[in-house]
């Protein structure tokens, strides 16, 4: 089981960066496949990145491509990061980033399917303006 904490979030302008951060705690947090996803109030969770256990494979949303770049550190047994970096910043960005946690140790391809993910954050607010 992992305890899932995001931060990071904010108001930025339209053009601008954030980096959010997704601290996974508990039992091996490293064999756990970890995916970003976003939501506008009322609507769908979408997909935004979804990552690998060992970081050997990635799966960006078309919409973000280019735009966000994702990584993790497995250094602590303990605890992992997972950072999402978010350049380029649109209006449509603007969202509710929730980090999501699913056990899969040794899994090549993580899934992108939020009804596969038990274990999620609070969420963290992001905001662009124009």
């Amino acid at each position: 089981q992992v305890h899932l904490s995001e931060s990071g979030g904010g108001l930025v302008q339209a053009g601008g960066f954030l980096r959010l951060s997704c601290t996974a705690s508990g039992d091996s947090p490293s064999s756990y496949a970890i995916c970003w996803f976003r939501q506008v109030s009322g609507y769908e969770l979408l997909l935004v990145v979804a990552i690998s256990w060992n970081a050997g494979v990635l799966n960006y949303a078309d919409s973000v491509k280019g735009r966000f770049s994702i990584s993790r550190d497995n250094g602590d047994n303990a605890n992992n990061v997972v950072d999402l970096q978010m350049n380029s910043l649109k209006r449509e960005d603007t969202a509710i980033y929730l980090c999501a946690a699913r056990f899969a140790p040794n899994s090549a391809k993580p899934s992108t399917d939020p009804r596969q993910y038990p274990y999620w954050g609070q969420g963290t607010q992001v905001t662009v303006s124009s």
